[in-house]
C-alpha cells in the first residue's frame, strides 16, 4: 500500500555542493560571504551554511571540499526560483563539480536551532514506509568537549555497518562546537534498530543526558520528497524517490 501523504505548504532542503580543486579558498570563504546574500532571499524562512566532516557522521576531520546549504522555505515555488534562478546559486555552480539536493517535508521536530523552531511538521500527514531521513544538531556545552569527542566518533564509524543506511554525512556550522548529523534510511524501521539496538549509538545517548553535553539540540525526522542532482557521482537514493 503505498503511501498517503499530505503535501504541506512549507518545505526544507539541504544541498552538498562539491568544490572543484583550486576553488578551497572560495568554498571556505563562503560560510561567511553567502550568509547577506541569503538573508534577502524571498521566501527564505530559515538557513544555515554548514561545512562537513570526513566520514559518516560527526568527524573531528573536516572535508573543504563539500559544503552544504539547509534551508526551509514558505513554500516550493519559492526554493525552486532560487534553485533555478539565483545569481548566488549561478555563483556556486562555477565553482563546483556537482551538486546534490534533496526536497524534505517534516514528519517530526523537537529542539531549538539558535533559540528557532525551523522545522514545521505536516498536518494530517500518513506516512507507513519508505524512506526517512534524519537531521540531529547539537550545540556542545565547552566543558563536555573532551568526552563527546573521545565517545561520538565511535558511534560514528558504527553506521559504515549499519544496515539500510542509504546515505548520512556529518556537517557543522562551526568546528568542534556546532555539529549536524544528515542521514536517509531505507525505512523508519531501518533507522530505529540502529537507534536503538546498536550499543555505541546506546552508550553516546546516555552520556548526552547524564553528563550534560549539549546546551542547545534539535532532533527531527523527514520524508525525502525528491532528489536533484549527485553527491560522490552519484544519487544516493535516486530509486526510493521521485526525481
Amino acid at each position: 500500500m503505498q503511501p498517503t501523504i499530505a503535501i504541506a505548504p512549507r518545505l526544507t532542503t539541504l544541498t552538498l555542493f562539491g568544490i572543484k580543486k583550486g576553488h578551497l579558498r572560495w568554498g571556505l570563504a563562503q560560510m561567511g560571504t553567502s550568509a547577506p546574500k541569503l538573508a534577502t532571499v524571498p521566501g527564505l524562512l530559515f538557513y544555515k551554511l554548514l561545512g562537513s566532516g570526513h566520514g559518516r557522521g560527526f568527524s573531528i576531520k573536516p572535508n573543504f571540499y563539500r559544503y552544504g546549504l539547509l534551508c526551509t522555505w514558505e513554500n516550493e515555488a519559492a526554493a525552486e526560483n532560487f534553485f533555478c534562478s539565483s545569481g548566488l546559486m549561478q555563483e556556486y555552480q562555477q565553482h563546483t563539480f556537482e551538486s546534490w539536493t534533496c526536497y524534505l517535508q517534516t514528519l517530526q521536530s523537537h529542539g531549538q536551532w539558535d533559540k528557532k523552531e525551523p522545522f514545521t511538521p505536516a498536518e494530517s500527514l500518513n506516512y507507513s514506509s519508505g524512506p526517512i531521513a534524519v537531521l540531529t544538531r547539537a550545540s556542545i556545552n565547552l566543558q563536555a568537549l573532551p568526552n563527546f569527542w573521545r565517545f561520538v566518533p565511535q558511534s560514528s564509524k558504527a553506521l559504515d555497518d549499519a544496515q539500510g543506511l542509504l546515505c548520512s554525512i556529518g556537517l557543522g556550522e562551526l568546528p568542534l562546537v556546532r555539529q549536524a548529523t544528515f542521514s536517509i534510511w531505507e525505512s523508519a524501521e531501518a533507522m530505529k534498530n540502529y537507534a536503538y539496538r546498536n550499543p555505541r549509538h546506546q552508550e553516546v545517548i546516555k552520556r548526552t543526558r547524564s553528563e550534560n553535553w549539549y546546551s542547545e539540540e534539535l532532533f527531527a525526522r523527514f520524508i525525502p520528497l525528491k532528489t536533484v542532482g549527485t553527491w560522490n557521482g552519484t544519487d544516493p537514493v535516486r530509486s526510493y524517490v521521485a526525481g
